[in-house]
């Protein structure tokens, strides 16, 4: 059986990572599984991955379709500045060689001008969605934060800013409704994004299907924490408390709330460790002793900073699932995060880490005491974050979906 991965984005993060992790799986298992990208990088096992950017020309063309999509979004000059797709226009794929190939094609994020809606109507073949984040089910945001439109219909979109029931949200939607086949299948990553799904006015009547994202345990394993400590240039007898993310800043990952839950905490005590986009200017005033990365591209970097914490805290109030999450665990390290989206699947509540009550930083705070003094009891995390979200388990999930549509 021949399986055909789309997906954007550069394969070393975010949902893309997620979807290389399972096309390597896949192949581990003997699955004949290619993966056609917007990425041009090579990154780790490079065979049976194409990319649509081959060349200056083709990244050319590439930027211009995402511009194009981003065109749409200019008479709202007040919307909120986050992250707002259409799938207006993109890449045919149903052209390539690696079509006619495949005998099913599985979407994952295929956004930034990749692929346009309309194409989707000319898929002859079974599409399965991995669905990682709001996106494919709403009028062009990633995450709909407090609003229900999606459920409806859309129109007088918040993030817009739009007080028209037919604006720009509303025909992205209408097109997703009028070109998707009906008999998609749709995958959740988490239990919260498939319970979404079944809510939402576009895949209220799909298949949906819980099958969880992937991580590859062979690339994320615990160090002994002093050596980790000394190659990162660590040296204190603190505990270290590490939080993090492509842009900890963003809206959705709950940066705020690790700022005021760390407040309620002695800065005698504790030792404050950052990767990604995270402002010096800002940390410099929390009062702690710290060490800021910068970002990480690499897994052995990674490695090294789950390994050197005593925790990770990852306070998002809206995220499909929490790859950094389970990466924290597979390297013996306990996680604290808010019981609830995504990440509420992953945690045991006092035997891999603590779940804290949304959105509240008193209890992320406490979450935070509890496992630093509790630390010694919470044992055979990577027996179990493996065991549950290991790529090489995950492909067997799919490989069983794909069997039942061909």
């Amino acid at each position: 059986m021949n399986v055909l991965h789309i997906v954007a984005g550069e394969l070393t993060g975010g949902a893309a990572k997620g979807a290389y992790w399972l096309h390597l799986g896949l192949n581990d298992i003997g699955f004949n599984s290619k993966i056609l990208t917007t990425s041009k990088k090579n990154y780790q096992r490079s065979e049976r991955k194409f990319t649509i950017n081959k060349n200056k020309i083709n990244k050319g063309f590439s930027l211009i379709r995402s511009n194009i999509n981003n065109l749409f979004l200019l008479p709202y000059k007040n919307r909120d500045k986050r992250i707002f797709s259409t799938g207006i226009f993109g890449y045919d794929f149903t052209k390539t060689d690696l079509y006619k190939w495949a005998d099913i094609i599985n979407l994952h994020w295929i956004n930034g001008g990749f692929v346009n809606i309309k194409d989707l109507s000319k898929v002859d073949k079974p599409i399965v969605w991995t669905v990682r984040d709001m996106w494919p089910m709403t009028g062009g945001c990633h995450y709909s934060i407090d609003c229900d439109n999606y459920k409806t219909g859309c129109g007088n979109c918040e993030q817009l800013n739009s007080n028209h029931k037919y604006d720009l949200s509303r025909y992205v939607l209408w097109r997703k409704d009028k070109y998707l086949p009906d008999d998609i299948k749709i995958v959740g990553i988490s239990e919260w994004v498939s319970e979404i799904a079944s809510e939402s006015y576009l895949f209220k009547d799909n298949d949906i299907r819980t099958i969880y994202n992937n991580v590859g345990s062979e690339m994320f394993f615990p160090i002994n924490k002093d050596v980790a400590r000394n190659i990162l240039g660590i040296n204190t007898n603190k505990k270290i408390l590490l939080a993090g993310a492509q842009n900890v800043e963003s809206f959705y990952k709950g940066f705020d709330k690790y700022l005021e839950a760390i407040d309620k905490l002695d800065q005698k005590d504790y030792f404050l460790l950052f990767f990604g986009n995270a402002d010096e200017e800002l940390l410099d005033t929390l009062g702690f002793e710290y060490k800021s990365l910068g970002f990480l591209y690499d897994e052995v970097s990674m490695r090294l900073t789950y390994s050197a914490a005593d925790v990770f805290v990852a306070p998002s109030i809206q995220e499909a699932f929490g790859k950094t999450i389970v990466e924290s665990m597979m390297c013996e390290t306990p996680v604290v995060c808010f019981d609830a989206t995504g990440p509420k699947d992953l945690v045991e509540h006092k035997i891999s880490g603590y779940k804290a009550d949304p959105f509240s930083s008193n209890s992320l705070a406490e979450g935070i005491e509890w496992t630093v003094s509790n630390s010694e009891s919470l044992s055979d995390l990577r027996k179990y974050s493996v065991g549950k979200f290991d790529n090489k388990v995950i492909a067997e999930e799919y490989k069983n979906l794909y069997q039942e549509l061909v």
